[in-house]
């Protein structure tokens, strides 16, 4: 990144726009002035106005030569985002390819950035969130958002005409005093820039162990009870590995949002029985929930409708179309606040769950207000979670990442795997969040850098079983290899009591694979070449993806 190429500020006061931008380091008008502040490493810009007015725009673009060996990451919007490197000259597809029927009926939109974010879908105009880089051989450029608490960041590039923009979404926020958005843009290997990253964020490194271990989803999905789970159970006991974990996932409570009690006919002893065994076994027990989030079948969403968000028009805002279609829940309403530290208390103090996955947290920032941007409204969610869990473990999913830093033990950083490799033809020209082992797998190469820094990554399941599961032998391997090197968090969803001689020497090689170092990751096509060190000593390895 070279010098500011201009800086810019649209917003209205009294109901009339203004818009001012230069290319210098200061401009203003009679109430309003915002500047830059530059030194080549940190970038301040600030708007301060002495009366209120609501914010329209507010950023920034530097000149940048992009060479043709460079390769651009810019972080997804949240943890199923696709977020790989990129030419040059790459594209990125929002929706407007998807009929509007299916957009609607489906709810895409409300899954990532694609309501306030444009995608050009032309070559080289690419986007992201709180962090970035752009990289050529070793050396990389870390560009990485200081302050996305008070709004999130976006980086651009417009690599035809060498530009790398900033800006805040900060649209409809109305505020008077100052406002600024923090930059840091670091140069080096990729260890010197990601550690310095974390330095000036004040993260300090993560200290949650790895864990190991089983969860129900990808077994059974929604289709759980009492009797399923005691039998997994037994399953990881003929392991050579004591599994840390057993988690419960989706499928134990009667309805999205109703977190009380379980479904009585799954769980006729109830939740505490399932985590006294999971004890007694000699492994944390773990479950799922998503706390910002009602489905319409729901309890909650019968009886409380004064707890969802609401549009500009009243419209109750949706989350997605998962279960019967869901609904965001006020994070600012108290009786919102009260029934989740209810929700905590019982799952944790009651029933005994040590290990928390925390998922469909994004839903609870997709309605800024005029008060807040959605970052602010994000890291607001995030701190009342730390709060309300009393000291137990969260495992944050379906977050936007930079409000994840420093705020969860361990975080999702790829979509859903799935049974199979890709997905269906027609799923492939879906939503940036779509589920995708190959997707995921790239995901978790990709930000690999975070695992230790940020929280402990999770890349999803690897699954090494043969019935159900339709990928190749050598998928399989690349799922769980690269599972096992990027995170710290290794959890299966297999049967382990139906591994034959080779899936146990596989789980076996996985287990001296998690104490590697990755070095590099490169993406030529589909093919993926990666090299990591163990017990010092090199390896090079390529995955066809």
């Amino acid at each position: 990144m070279k010098e500011v190429n201009c800086i810019r500020l649209s917003y209205k006061q009294n109901g009339k726009p203004f818009r001012l931008m230069t290319d210098g380091s200061a401009a203003q008008t009679d109430s309003v002035r915002f500047s830059a502040d530059w030194d080549g490493t940190r970038l301040t810009l600030r708007v301060h106005a002495e009366t209120e007015i609501e914010l329209l725009a507010f950023g920034a673009d530097f000149l940048h030569d992009f060479t043709e060996d460079a390769r651009i990451f810019l972080n997804g919007y949240q943890s199923w985002t696709d977020s790989t490197e990129h030419t040059i000259h790459d594209k990125m597809r929002g929706l407007d390819h998807i009929p509007d029927k299916i957009t609607e009926k489906y709810a895409f939109t409300q899954y990532g950035d694609y309501g306030f974010q444009p995608y050009y879908n032309e070559a080289g105009r690419l986007h992201g969130w709180t962090y970035g880089y752009i990289r050529r051989g070793t050396e990389y450029l870390l560009i990485g958002a200081l302050n996305d608490e008070n709004g999130f960041t976006c980086i651009e590039t417009d690599t035809e005409n060498s530009l790398i923009g900033l800006h805040k979404d900060c649209a409809g926020l109305h505020m008077a005093g100052d406002y600024t958005m923090e930059i840091i843009v670091l140069r080096g290997t990729e260890k010197e820039v990601f550690d310095g990253y974390f330095r000036a964020l004040g993260i300090p490194p993560v200290t949650a162990q790895p864990l190991f271990g089983y969860t129900s989803w990808y077994r059974h999905y929604q289709n759980i009870d009492e009797q399923k789970l005691l039998n997994d159970l037994l399953g990881l006991h003929g392991l050579d590995y004591r599994a840390d974990v057993f988690q419960v996932d989706d499928g134990w409570e009667t309805a999205v949002g109703d977190w009380l009690s379980a479904d009585p006919e799954k769980f006729p002893n109830g939740m505490q029985n399932i985590a006294d065994a999971i004890h007694a076994a000699g492994h944390h027990a773990g479950i799922w929930l998503a706390p910002f989030v009602c489905e319409e079948k729901s309890a909650v969403f019968r009886e409380h409708k004064d707890w969802l968000c609401t549009g500009e028009n009243g419209e109750y805002i949706k989350g997605g179309s998962n279960w019967s279609g869901f609904y965001a829940l006020d994070l600012y309403n108290e009786d919102v606040r009260a029934y989740l530290r209810e929700v905590f208390d019982t799952v944790i103090r009651t029933w005994g769950f040590q290990l928390l996955k925390l998922d469909f947290l994004y839903a609870v920032c997709i309605q800024p207000r005029p008060d807040k941007t959605r970052g602010r409204i994000m890291a607001d969610a995030m701190d009342f979670l730390r709060e309300i869990t009393q000291g137990a473990q969260i495992l944050g999913c379906g977050v936007p990442l930079g409000s994840a830093f420093g705020k969860v033990d361990y975080c999702r950083i790829g979509c859903d795997v799935s049974l199979d490799w890709d997905d269906k033809a027609y799923m492939r020209v879906m939503h940036r969040e779509r589920i995708s082992t190959k997707r995921s797998v790239l995901n978790s190469v990709f930000r690999r850098q975070l695992d230790g820094r940020a929280f402990g990554n999770d890349p999803d399941v690897f699954l090494l079983r043969g019935q159900d599961v339709v990928m190749r032998a050598a998928q399989k391997q690349c799922l769980a290899e690269i599972n096992a090197l990027t995170g710290s968090v290794l959890f299966t969803s297999d049967d382990c009591a139906m591994y034959n001689d080779n899936q146990e020497m596989m789980l076996r090689r996985l287990m001296r694979m998690r104490e590697a170092e990755l070095l590099s990751a490169e993406l030529a096509g589909d093919v993926l070449t990666i090299r990591f060190r163990r017990d010092n000593k090199e390896y090079v390895k390529q995955y066809a993806l």
